[in-house]
Order: C-alpha cells, then structure tokens, then sequence
C-alpha cells in the first residue's frame, strides 16, 4: 500500500503531468486498498439498481465496440451508486456454440461430423474447453485498465453447470407452454460451421457478392416445342427443381426466338432482359399468368423424377412472391432450398410436413450421392459444371452475373446457403403482439433504434430454431423413445437423477448422453436424450435468470429485481441478444426483462471502412490507452455520434484532442488553485496560516460576492440540475457536452477573469472568496465527471480532499465513495447566467476582429461600441463592462441600439453552394433576390427565423448577413456580429497605446522564461533587462530602439507589479551577488533584449574555487543521465591546487569516461575558448566543456559560465565545503 497524500506532498504542483503515468499509479492504489470492493461494501443495503451484462465470447480480444460499450455501461452504473444505490456489476461470458467450436475446427482440420465422431465428443469438448477462456486474462487487464469497474471473481459462465441446468428449466418452461415444436424448415446454414443459424444471425452479415445468373428453358410437357424460361442466381440448386412458379396476375407471353425457333414462354415486361432487341423474337401469345396453372414440364435433372410422378411435381404453381423486377417472371422451386420454394410447394400439396426430404446436400455443403453428375463437390464449385450440361442439352438459354446484397456466417465469414434442416423450434411468429406490447414497457435511446429497427423487426418475428447439431453447447433436454412416441423433457438434474437414476456433475454433451431414461411403458426401449445442443444466442438470452441459477436459488432476490433498470450493447445487437433477452421473458413472464436501453452505434475506421485486423486500419485500443490514457479515449467515444446510434469514424487525433481541449486546461485550473493557495498560506493575507475550504464562510461571503462568483456557482448548479434530469433518461450525449463546456467555462473564463482577485492583488477578502469559489466549483466537478473520466478524477479529488476541514469528509479514499450532489436552485441565477453569456460574445467578437486585424490583445484600443435593439440586453452587458474591457484590453465601452447612428447597414449574400445544390434552376432567380434585400427587410426576416424568398423557404443559415460600415467609420472601426450583437472596435493607431503594448510584450516574455526555469508566483527572483545598442543601426532600428528604452523605463513599474518581482537594467556588479536561474535574449519587434532572472537572496558561494564541467553532446556520461558537474580547484585539507592528472582522473570518474580519449576546454567568464594545459587559481568560475579526442570546441554557442556550481553544495563552519551532489541530479548525501 503507497504512502498516503499529505498536503505538502501536492502544494507544488508539476507544470506537466503524465496523464497515462498517472492512470497507472490511481489504478494501482484502487488495487492495493481494494476500493472497488469497498464501494460495494458501503453500499451494501441501500435500494439496488439492477443491470445485467451482454455475456461476449473470450475466444478473441476486446475491440472499440466492446470498449464503448463497457464505457457506458460503467458511466451508467458509477452514476447510480452516486445517486444512492446498490449496484452489483457482474461480468459474464458465453463459453458455447459456434465461436468457439470455429476455432477448435481450424486448429484441428475438422472438416464435418465424420472428423468429430472419430476423435469422440469428449476429446472433442475438452478441445473446446481448453480455449474457451484463452484470452480471459487479457480481457481482464484490459476492462479494467479502461477505468471500468466490473466484479470478475463473482462471474458467470455460460459453461458453469448451474447456469446451464437454468437453461433447462427455462426450455421446460416453454415446452410445457407449448411454446416447442420439431419441424423441417428451410434455414439459413453455414456450410463452414456445419450447422443452422437463425434469422437474426443471418441478418447480421450482409455483404455485397457477384454471383451467377442464369436463364434455364424447362420444355413443357403438353405445349410442343414450347418452353418454360426460368431464371435463377443459384444454380447449384437447380439439380433439386421441382416446380416452377409464376404471378397469377401478371401478363405473360409466348415467343418465338428467332434465333432457335423455340416457343418460351416469359413475363412480358422482362422481354428486354431476355432480348437486347425486338427483331430477335416474335409475340405469339398473350396471357395472364393464372392460365398456366398446373401445366407440367419434363424434370431438368433425372434425380427425384420418380418422387416427380408420385407427388405431381414439375408443373406451373402460382403465388404473388413473384414480381417484375428481375429475371424472367417465373422462378425455379427447389423446395429444400428456399423460404418461399417451401412455403408454395407444401401449399400447392407437392411436398407435405412428413414428406421425406429431397436434399442431395449433405452438411459440409457437398453434393450427395443423389445428384450422380456432381457427387463430392461444394455446391458453390458445382455452378459451373451444372450450367456446362445444362447448355450441352440445350436447356441453357443465357448467363451472366450479377451484383447483389447476401448472407455470410456471422463466424467464418463464408456464404451461407438456404437450406431444409430439421430443427427444434420456439414458437415466436404467434407472439408478435406481446413482444410488441413487451417492447412498449421499455425505454430506449435513441429511441428510433427501438421504434423502427428494432418494432419492425418484431412485427416480422419468426419462429426460432434453437437447436444446433453440434457439440460444444448446454443440450437440450429432451429424452424420446426410439419410435418418436414418448417424450420426457428435463427441467433440472435433480429430475434427471429421479428419472435416470444417475446422478451428473456437469452437463454437457460427453457426461448426459449416455444417459437413459426407462420408458413409462412396459417392455418398451429406454429413451435416449436427442443429439441437438442449444444455440449459444438461447444461452446469453436467458441470462438474467440462470445467472442467479433461478429458480433453484435466488428467487426472492431475483423477483424483487426484475426486470433489470438497464442494459447496454450495440446497434447490431437488435436482432441479437436484444431480440433473444425479449423472446425468452415475454414467453416466461409476458414482460420486458430490462426498463432502459442504451444502444451505440458502430466504430469504423478513420476511412469509414469496417475496422480489420488483417487490413491493420485502426490502432490497437491499448496502445491509444498507453499513449494518452483510459480517460482520454473513453471521453473521446462518449462525446460522439456513436452514443446516438450513429456510426464513428474513429481518429487517434481526436483522442490526442480530448488531452489538449479538456484535461490539460482542467488540470491548469486544478494547478494555479494550489499554487495560490501556497501564494496565500505564504503572504498569510487573511493572518489564519494554513488554507482550509470552509463551507460556511463561503456561504457566508456569498452576499457580497463578485457577480463573476456568483455567475460560475450558478452554472455549476444548472450544471447539476441538467445532469440529473438528463441522466434520469440516459440521455448521455447531451451531458458529456455540456461538461467539457462547463471545463471550458471555469478554465477560459472564470480563471482567465478572476486572476487578480485570486493571485490577491484585491485584497484578502476578495481573494479569499475567489479562493472559497474556485475550490468549490473543481470539488464538485470531480463528482460530476467520475462517471466519465475515473482515474483524472480520482487524482484530482484526492488532493483537493486535503484541504477540507478534518472530519468534514466520510470516505475520503475515493470520489469513487462519494454522492453526486444535489442541485441547489437557491443558488441559481439564469439572468447572470444571461448576462455573462452576452459579455461573453462580446469578447468573442472582438477577439475574432483582433485576429482580422493582426493586432494582439497587448495592444490596448481606444473604444468598443456595442449594438443591441433590445436595452436590457445592452444593460446586461453594461453591469459586466470591467470584464469586457479588460479582457479586450480597451479603454472605453459605447451602448447603442441605434446602428444607423455608426452608418451601418445589412446586406445579405446567398450561400452559393448549399442553395445552388438545393434549389437548381431556382437558384439565380432567388439568389438575385436574397441580393436585393434592403437593410429593414432583412431584419425582419432574420427575426423570424427564417427568410421567404419568391415562394421559397430559405434557412438562416443559407444566407450570410454581412454589416456594412459607411466609409466615414469603416477606415477607423472593424464590425463584426453574430447576428444578434454588433460590435464596433475602434482600430485608430495611438502612440501611448501602442507604448503599452509594447509594454505588456515584455510581460508576456518574462513570464514565458519564468514558467521555462519552472518557478512558481512566490519564488523571490530579481528580473534584469539589457538592451545593447546598435548605434550603426538603421534608422527605424534605431527608432524602435529608443521606443523599445522608452518603455522599459515608463512602464517599469507596471511590469513590475504584472511579474511580482524587481526588474531592473542589467547591472554586471549586481548580479554577481546572485544565483543565477535563468538567462535567454528575446526578439521583441525586431530588437534583441536580453532578459536574466536570477535569485533574490545573496548567492552563497563555496569557500573553496570552483569550476564547473559538462560534456560536449557527442560525449555520453556512463552513468546516470547528467552530462554536468563540479569541482573544487583544491584540495579540502592541504588547500593545494589540483593537478592536471588529478583532474583528467575526476572528470573520468565522475562521467565514467574511463579508457575514453577526450580534450578539456576552457570558457571563462570573457566567453573565450582555450584548451586547458594546467590549472590555475585564474581557472575559478569557469566552465570545462570536454569534447572528444578528434573534436575541437570551436564556439561558444550553448556554453555559458555560471555564476555558481552547477552542483549543489554545503559550507562547514570549519570553513571547508562539500558537494551534496555530483554530477547534478546524482545525490551523494
């Protein structure tokens, strides 16, 4: 455990801080003093806030997705232990299903169940088992690196036995409900994985593919020389054709191709897709398609044309799923093969529920036996082979290929086929309703996610397959007799031991199967469990119960807690964990499982593109969190598009951009109130000593406080007020905005405004009341943002706590430990808040005209006017005119509402390219008349809000309103607006003022070198200028000179109070009595001036001579970093002169330059260059530089002598010294 925070360990505060150093050393103490734990421990008791986590698979490594997601989900919880709730955040993983057995097959060269059976289910799941937490580790240091604080000992695992035997209890559940059946059905498969997936996976992974299209002619039976054509982009499945189907009322014709004489038979407007002209066929016929009902045609493929004859397969069927838009107008039925070739075969009676399956595929995705011409092949291999025999027949009219949008396994990312499969299925089309009426109890944001992707996908809900024919997944309980005729479903192991007899452990696949439950019947067969395991999506979708391992344990605590109050994943997971978490509860308890939603958007890559670790377009999210930090990245993706839903093109720089606009002012604001308080504890202003933050006294000084004080306490509390309203709906992409615009309004206006008055230059009390205010304002906003920014938080709030009164804080560990405070509307002030916003765009104005103008805001100007029509606003601004004049540096405020009297007027200007591209050929008509527009006229449509152009609604925004000035004011006056304040900056050059800008050039450059040598407001220093004349100068050189002299000696004494220190012409005699600190020449308009600061206090030499010594840049020291160093001329007891030998051997000591040829130069105080070939008293003060042997030191550029050693050193009484360092920075007491 690291020692604990003192005050004295934070009142000097670095200039720089290592945000991601820093994040390590918080992230190391919660771990050393188990806060997480803790805080769960003080919360024990209170009301609690439920939500459960999205299980992910840890078969791979957490990405951007993931990481936002946790981000919010760790935001939204951290808030409600601050509101005062109990929260268990329970990580959880899915361990089963294709994810998992995907990988093991790759590992192993599994190509299909035959390579399973071979090596046994139970090697095989323990393959399985060995991976399934491969990268739980990582996970675990990453999550909890991002700053998220999640519990991962009490986990869950979809693998654990309790949580399974849950599922089971579950899926009884719904069997019993009837909610269960077994059917054939024509599913979505994945030939990779060897298994069916359900609707929703399928719709997961769309992608665009060119595929093969063809025109297939099938001859009809009873039409001489008459020919069906067909058209289909799957021609692997044609060898199962067995109807051909088209729209009863769609107008058809008969043809004759001209090229082969033939008679086909196609829609009538898809002529043009089959013929490039009319010249290559003849209309022969005309008819609606219901007239071709039932006609028969002789099978393409000889494969199941007995099952043909027997079930009166190969003729017209007719159904409206056929339309004009593509192919011929009449479609090929393969009925094993596609949703809707099933759907219209069984209700035209060629195939039946029972009907033995005709699908020569078998589960790799191979041809069967079956389809003699083709056995062994993948069928997608198999398209061009089937399309050569169809042309060698003369059955292949056409092909070609064609661009469409299709299905790929969410896990192998190869194409998914359409195909039967018999499966178990959860009733869910009949449950549309309810899921609806389930969805309505629940909140969403945003809430078009759960109105349109989310309602529209419910309304067309599916039945479900749950069943895989896999290994690696919790199975499903259902044990049948060999007949099919007696079913046991099982809802617990303690039903299975009852019933079997044997009593399990575990639950999966290689402990059950063997298992046999005698039949109830007399001298019949046992029953045996069936093969299919669960779909891993039913697993993580009844989280919420097994869990809690409901109903076995927990029951009570789980009711009282459900549904959950929130739950967070991304978009893509509407028709994934979402939808399944819905279907499960609504069948079990006719309820939503959770109250509020939050979904995110996707995080693409800076070019838009999916993010790829194979195309490496992304940066890795731990180098971005090692590089700037967990706060700075999670800040980063809460503050974007993605928290609405919306998509992120994620940019490293954007994060680099959170450090620069948001954490570095911040923690500038958190510095300059410790330094001043050190400043006030070390001028005791107030005669108390020590600063102590003291509520009452800062209520108390509350009734006369500055109207800038009263201004940011009110923001903090709407602040407040805004954050709990908006938090209460989840709304985060409206809070994180208006925190970093609160930071920004402490850093850039509050400190910039109130330096004086805090730096005391106003007194104690005023100083006090500043010191009171901005104390206040950083201690609640480290509350504030806890939630969002953890670790920065925790820095800052650790420090600030030790300067509460002792007692006054419970729980100071953490602010972690800490409530949110509660918006105090006496506080409230919304017409200072009015008032303050109005000063502000003032500035803001006048700041963008200095910028037009080039003229910097050292440079004072005569007079701002300002223009309102409406008087109170102009008195509002005129209660903060100290504020505005100061912050403009300008000598005189004007208020007018009358702009006529400055001879400025309004002309509008169209916005070419947006209104061009919106209104085209309107566009110079009405570009002529936003032209046209007189001064009052475009008033009055400003203030309406809108302008109306010849009929045409035209957006403030299309429209710039630019403020002309006569000529009279414009030479002297810069305008600008923001459509609601005029403001007019008198630009007339003045000598005095331009003096005083050059003044405060100099204060500028002082205060640039003093925070360059790391000083602090309270360190005593003296500030000498020298400026060397150019006496052969040019005239304007010589002219800036003496303006340049003139300043110096006029406004001395402002510079003075400015840099709170002396600052004198440079005096050689005076200087050599101090220290030293730093020293740099400075271009201020063209002229060099020498600027030096050296110590207050007399510089304490050593009694002995001295010389200081640094290595050349090519010379590295051996040890430690340091390149100088000092020594003394003689030796402490006998007082004689160290001999050249004797030095060389110091000086290789010291830099550890042994075996090193290296030459030692001397640079006295003259600045003059010798090479030293003895040592002499005359050698004291003067620098050694040591280069080496084959270099000469030829300038004196970066070398400077100083006054004093290098090295620190301490004086005896005994009169002799001693180096308490050496080299410089190498301690040696």
């Amino acid at each position: 455990m690291g020692k604990k925070l003192e005050r004295s360990d934070v009142c000097r505060v670095p200039e720089n801080i290592n945000f991601p150093g820093e994040e390590e050393n918080v992230l190391q103490q919660w771990r050393d003093e188990n806060i997480f734990e803790k805080c769960s421990q003080l919360s024990k008791g209170k009301p609690k806030y439920t939500f459960y986590d999205g299980p992910p698979f840890a078969t791979g490594l957490p990405h951007y997705g993931h990481i936002l997601a946790g981000t919010i989900k760790d935001i939204v919880t951290r808030y409600a232990y601050q509101q005062g709730y109990h929260v268990d955040r329970r990580f959880g993983w899915d361990c089963h299903g294709l994810p998992v057995e995907f990988e093991i097959d790759k590992l192993l060269n599994i190509r299909g169940p035959e390579d399973v059976a071979k090596m046994g289910i139970s090697a095989y799941n323990a393959e399985c088992r060995k991976i399934v937490m491969r990268y739980a580790d990582e996970w675990e240091n990453i999550v909890t690196r991002v700053g998220r604080w999640i519990d991962f000992k009490n986990d869950y695992k979809t693998l654990y036995p309790w949580y399974m035997e849950s599922i089971w209890w579950i899926f009884k559940q719904l069997y019993d409900k009837g909610l269960v059946y077994q059917g054939v059905k024509v599913m979505p498969y994945s030939t990779a994985c060897t298994t069916s997936l359900s609707n929703f996976e399928a719709n997961q992974n769309y992608k665009e593919v060119v595929d093969p299209c063809v025109v297939v002619a099938l001859e009809a039976l009873t039409l001489p020389n008459t020919f069906f054509l067909v058209w289909t982009t799957t021609p692997w499945t044609l060898p199962s054709n067995f109807a051909c189907c088209v729209n009863p009322t769609m107008t058809y014709v008969k043809v004759r191709d001209v090229k082969t004489d033939r008679l086909f038979i196609l829609a009538e407007c898809r002529l043009s897709y089959v013929y490039k002209t009319e010249e290559e066929y003849e209309v022969k016929d005309k008819f609606l398609g219901k007239t071709l009902k039932d006609l028969h045609y002789k099978p393409l493929f000889p494969y199941f044309a007995q099952r043909g004859a027997e079930m009166k397969g190969f003729r017209v069927l007719v159904d409206d799923y056929v339309t004009e838009e593509s192919g011929t107008g009449i479609v090929h039925n393969a009925p094993y093969f596609g949703e809707d070739d099933y759907r219209v075969c069984l209700a035209a009676g060629l195939i039946t529920k029972s009907s033995e399956v005709m699908c020569p595929v078998d589960e790799a995705g191979r041809f069967t036996k079956e389809a003699t011409d083709f056995a062994g092949q993948y069928v997608k291999d198999a398209d061009k082979q089937i399309m050569a025999n169809l042309k060698e027949r003369g059955n292949l009219v056409s092909s070609g290929q064609m661009k469409h949008s299709y299905p790929f396994c969410w896990r192998s990312d190869t194409p998914l086929i359409y195909k039967a499969v018999p499966s178990w299925f959860v009733r869910v089309e009949h449950m549309s309703k309810n899921l609806l009426a389930s969805s309505a109890q629940t909140y969403w944001v945003p809430d078009f996610v759960k109105e349109k992707r989310f309602g529209n996908w419910l309304k067309e809900a599916r039945d479900w397959a749950i069943s895989r024919n896999r290994y690696w997944g919790t199975p499903i309980p259902i044990w049948r007799s060999p007949n099919g005729e007696e079913t046991v479903v099982i809802g617990s192991i303690k039903q299975l031991a009852e019933l079997s007899g044997v009593k399990v452990e575990d639950l999966h696949r290689e402990s059950i199967d063997h298992i046999e439950i005698p039949s109830a019947i007399k001298g019949n067969p046992p029953l045996r469990r069936i093969a299919p395991v669960f779909d891993c999506w039913f697993e993580s979708g009844s989280m919420p119960f097994a869990q809690q391992h409901f109903p076995f344990e927990n029951e009570k605590d789980f009711m009282n807690n459900f549904p959950a109050d929130f739950i967070a994943e991304g978009i893509d997971q509407t028709r994934g964990w979402f939808y399944t978490l819905l279907v499960i509860s609504t069948a079990l308890f006719n309820k939503a499982p959770f109250k509020n939603l939050i979904a995110s958007g996707l995080v693409l890559a800076a070019d838009g593109q999916k993010m790829s670790k194979r195309k490496k377009n992304y940066p890795d999210p731990m180098e971005v969190v090692h590089k700037y930090g967990a706060d700075a990245l999670r800040l980063y993706l809460i503050n974007s598009p993605v928290v609405r839903a919306e998509s992120l093109r994620f940019k490293e720089e954007g994060v680099r951009d959170i450090i620069k606009d948001v954490f570095l002012p911040w923690y500038n604001a958190y510095r300059f109130l410790l330094q001043n308080i050190v400043r006030y504890e070390k001028e005791d202003l107030a005669g108390v000593g020590q600063y102590v933050y003291d509520r009452e006294r800062h209520l108390k000084n509350m009734d006369n406080a500055s109207v800038i004080d009263v201004w940011i306490l009110s923001f903090k509390e709407s602040l407040l007020e805004f954050l709990a309203n908006e938090m209460k709906m989840y709304r985060l992409y409206t809070v994180v905005p208006r925190l970093t615009k609160f930071i920004d309004q402490l850093t850039n206006w509050y400190v910039r405004l109130n330096r004086r008055r805090i730096k005391g230059e106003l007194g104690a009390e005023q100083c006090i009341q500043s010191l009171d205010t901005l104390y206040d304002v950083l201690y609640t906003m480290v509350k504030m943002m806890a939630p969002f920014t953890p670790y920065l938080t925790e820095y800052i709030f650790q420090r600030l706590a030790l300067f509460q009164p002792p007692g006054a804080l419970e729980h100071a560990d953490s602010v972690h430990y800490q409530m949110m405070p509660v918006s105090q509307s006496t506080f409230i002030r919304s017409d200072i808040e009015r008032s303050v916003a109005w000063m502000q765009s003032v500035v803001e104005l006048g700041r963008v005209m200095r910028d037009r103008r080039t003229l910097p805001v050292k440079y004072p100007v005569s007079e701002i006017i300002v223009i309102h029509k409406d008087a109170q606003t102009l008195e509002a601004i005129r209660s903060l005119q100290d504020f505005i004049l100061s912050e403009l540096n300008v000598r005189k405020l004007t208020l007018s509402s009358d702009k006529e009297k400055y001879g400025v007027t309004l002309r509008a200007e169209p916005d070419h390219k947006t209104l061009g591209q919106r209104l085209k050929g309107n566009f110079k008509a009405v570009m002529a008349a936003i032209k046209a527009l007189k001064d009052e006229e475009i008033q009055r449509q400003v203030s309406q809000g809108y302008f109306n152009i010849l009929d045409q609604r035209v957006e403030l925004e299309e429209v710039r309103i630019i403020y002309c000035t006569s000529e009279q004011v414009s030479g002297n006056f810069e305008a600008h607006s923001d459509n609601e304040i005029l403001v007019l900056l008198d630009m007339t050059p003045n000598e005095e003022l331009l003096e005083e800008g050059l003044a405060r050039e100099v204060i500028n450059r002082v205060q640039k070198l003093k925070k360059k040598a790391q000083l602090i407001p309270t360190d005593p220093v003296l500030i000498f200028h020298e400026l060397t004349a150019d006496k052969q100068g040019k005239k304007d050189v010589l002219e800036a000179q003496a303006q340049l002299t003139k300043v110096l000696t006029n406004y001395a004494n402002m510079i003075k109070a400015a840099v709170k220190s002396e600052f004198a012409p440079y005096s050689a005699q005076q200087a050599a009595k101090k220290r030293l600190i730093a020293s740099e020449i400075v271009d201020l308009k063209g002229i060099p001036l020498k600027l030096t600061i050296c110590s207050a206090e007399e510089l304490q030499l050593p009694h002995h001579p001295w010389l200081n010594v640094t290595l050349a840049e090519e010379l590295k020291p051996r040890f430690g970093n340091s390149n100088k160093a000092s020594l003394f001329l003689q030796h402490g007891v006998t007082n004689d002169l160290i001999t050249l030998p004797a030095l060389r051997s110091e000086l290789e000591n010291l830099f550890g330059l042994y075996g090193v040829n290296f030459n030692i130069y001397v640079i006295d105080q003259h600045k003059k260059i010798s090479e030293l070939k003895s040592v002499d008293k005359v050698l004291a003060g003067s620098l050694l530089v040591l280069t080496r042997g084959q270099d000469t030191l030829k300038s004196v550029a970066g070398y400077e002598a100083s006054p004093s050693p290098y090295s620190k050193f301490v004086n005896q009484p005994s009169g002799s010294s001693t180096f308490t360092e050496n080299p410089l920075g190498n301690i040696l007491y």
